[in-house]
């Protein structure tokens, strides 16, 4: 980034260097005198402004500097009676023209020229681990990237290209995934664990955890103020360590639980205590550990905000050695249970994609608990109504 500081913290002095030091427009930089008009052509590009920057790598897009062939000229400013309403004008067209939708990847700040009596507007887009995003204002269906000339169009061989490096993350992320596994499964684990006990397993892996460049400040999790944001994934709440430094980040662990932190922004925890809480009559409460890892999925998602990972991050569920248990709902089940356990030792959950810190969890996650209800012989998780609203208390 040319500006290479935080967004908020930009001040006049900060464009007009840009100015100053002929800094001109390339890849991830490009200036305009003018914000965009309210005509569907005006709108066109500037939607394919933005979703080139995020299709690539990311930058940002500086209204109220005048360029000649890329060069800046002059920091002019924009002349406006309203600044906040120009920036939600802005902001509502890039959520409506782009799909799909960027989340949390782009801000919007102005910039006060006192000297000027006006404002700069900066739009910071951050690389996108959604990509492609294609801009679809007016049934248009058009894919931008850009290098160092500034945006184009995506061709046939560059769109299936970017579709496929898309799929090449995700498929990073399971196999990450499946590594960890064989590691628990073989009781290579951070700590010791009752390695005849089931597990549940929760892996969270953000798009942006095998970049060179991801490297969170995971030092932040060490401050008291963010202790509750790395209790472990459990049955019983409360009495956890502080997090300890280990060779793959940060680590909390207790006797039947762990969670790691890794380095790149990933999360696992494993517990053993949930589903072995009636190990000799081999059930567990779908209730009690929907509920545990709903709450848990809340913490690690403030966790990674907090740490400033970039979405989206995929979430993967593992039950391990849960052959011949049954997953209860209701008190009244115990009739249900002899017909309704689960035909094999480990339950790999197909992944969920989570694209926003303010999604729904308990929307998101219905597909993973549906999933596990199955292998019990349920037709869904009862923990949710039949139209899908969750049935479960006390989630904070």
């Amino acid at each position: 980034m040319a500006l290479n500081k935080r967004l908020r913290d930009l001040e006049e002095n900060d464009l007009q260097a840009l100015v100053d030091n002929q800094v001109s427009e390339h890849k991830t930089i490009e200036y305009k005198s003018a914000l965009p008009g309210n005509a569907d052509g005006d709108k066109k590009e500037f939607l394919a402004d933005i979703s080139s920057f995020a299709n690539a790598s990311g930058g940002d897009l500086i209204y109220g500097i005048r360029e000649q062939a890329g060069i800046p000229i002059e920091l002019s400013g924009l002349e406006l009676n309203d600044v906040d309403k120009e920036i939600l004008r802005l902001e509502s067209c890039i959520q409506t023209g782009i799909a799909p939708r960027l989340f949390r990847i782009v801000e919007t700040h102005s910039v006060s020229l006192p000297t000027k009596r006006r404002y700069a507007i900066v739009i910071r887009i951050r690389k996108s681990w959604a990509a492609p995003h294609m801009v679809t204002f007016k049934n248009d269906s058009k894919f931008f990237s850009r290098n160092s000339r500034g945006k184009y169009q995506l061709d046939v061989s560059e769109l299936r290209s970017a579709f496929l490096l898309s799929e090449a993350v995700a498929e990073r992320a399971r196999t990450f995934r499946t590594e960890r596994l064989s590691n628990i499964i073989a009781g290579e684990t951070p700590t010791a664990l009752d390695e005849n006990a089931p597990k549940i397993v929760l892996h969270i892996v953000p798009f942006g955890a095998f970049e060179l460049s991801a490297k969170p400040n995971i030092g932040l999790l060490t401050q008291v103020d963010n202790a509750r944001l790395t209790e472990p994934l459990r049955l019983f709440p409360g009495g956890f360590p502080a997090p300890h430094y280990n060779f793959d980040g940060l680590l909390v662990s207790v006797q039947d639980s762990y969670t790691q932190f890794f380095r790149n922004g990933s999360i696992e925890c494993v517990d053993t205590s949930i589903l072995a809480a009636s190990k000799e009559r081999r059930f567990t409460s779908g209730s009690i550990y929907e509920t545990r890892l709903l709450q848990a999925m809340k913490r690690y998602l403030d966790a990674q905000q907090r740490l400033d990972v970039e979405l989206p991050s995929l979430v993967m569920v593992s039950l391990l050695g849960v052959k011949d248990y049954t997953i209860r709902f209701d008190i009244n089940d115990f009739f249900l249970l002899d017909g309704h356990r689960i035909d094999r030792s480990n339950l790999v959950v197909s992944e969920i994609l989570i694209d926003s810190y303010n999604c729904d969890l308990a929307v998101s996650m219905k597909p993973i608990f549906d999933a596990i209800a199955n292998a019990a012989k349920w037709s869904r998780s009862m923990s949710y109504s039949e139209d899908g609203k969750l049935l479960l208390p006390n989630l904070e």
